[in-house]
């Protein structure tokens, strides 16, 4: 199996033909964001595999969104169209608890090599290395950073755990958090007196 994902407009066409267009999700339709974040990791060279996985980032579902949810047992489906990187980088973050995966994030920081999160099922931890974990951090920020200025849980959100996450993933990611976050409405006021 090919881990190259096929042509992004055959990938749109199998997520609309999944009605992603006609769900809403943070201000737009499920298939807009999908495509914005994908359209978000490519402008800043993700590579094709974590823009595929960035394409289909909550296809199975999310802690946080459940408005769509294809059974994980079209997981071989998935990973035949977009390679087995991006489809575990989007497993894993349909299936994560935010709660280990934010300490495992840390813990990485910290310079730790033996990195584990778990699911929100209660299943053994998942072992992952530093590489997987800075994929997955990749993928999780960079959805994040591409609707928090829509996001119904606001700019406070999980906010210390996506910044070390931008720590994590390296300096571009840290200037697109940077430049994102500068646009918070309360900064905004407070810098121009208001």
């Amino acid at each position: 199996m090919s881990d190259t994902p096929r042509p992004v407009s055959e990938l749109i066409d199998f997520l609309h033909s999944l009605g992603t267009a006609e769900i809403d999700h943070s201000g737009h339709d499920f298939l807009t964001h999908l495509k914005a974040v994908h359209d978000l990791l490519d402008k800043h060279d993700a590579g094709p595999e974590l823009a595929a996985a960035g394409l289909f980032h909550s296809i199975y579902g999310t802690e946080k969104f459940q408005g769509f949810s294809l059974p994980l047992t079209e997981r071989a489906r998935v990973r035949s169209l977009i390679g087995e990187r991006a489809e575990f980088v989007a497993w894993l973050n349909c299936i994560m608890d935010r709660a280990t995966f934010d300490a495992a994030v840390s813990a990485a920081l910290a310079g730790e090599r033996m990195l584990a999160i778990s699911d929100r099922d209660g299943n053994p931890p998942i072992e992952l290395s530093v590489d997987q974990l800075r994929d997955l951090a990749t993928v999780h920020l960079f959805d994040w950073l591409e609707q928090v200025e829509r996001s119904e849980f606001g700019w406070g959100y999980r906010r210390d755990a996506y910044r070390e996450m931008a720590t994590l993933v390296g300096t571009d990611a840290e200037a697109l958090y940077e430049d994102a976050f500068s646009r918070e409405p309360s900064k905004s006021a407070a810098a121009s007196g208001s």
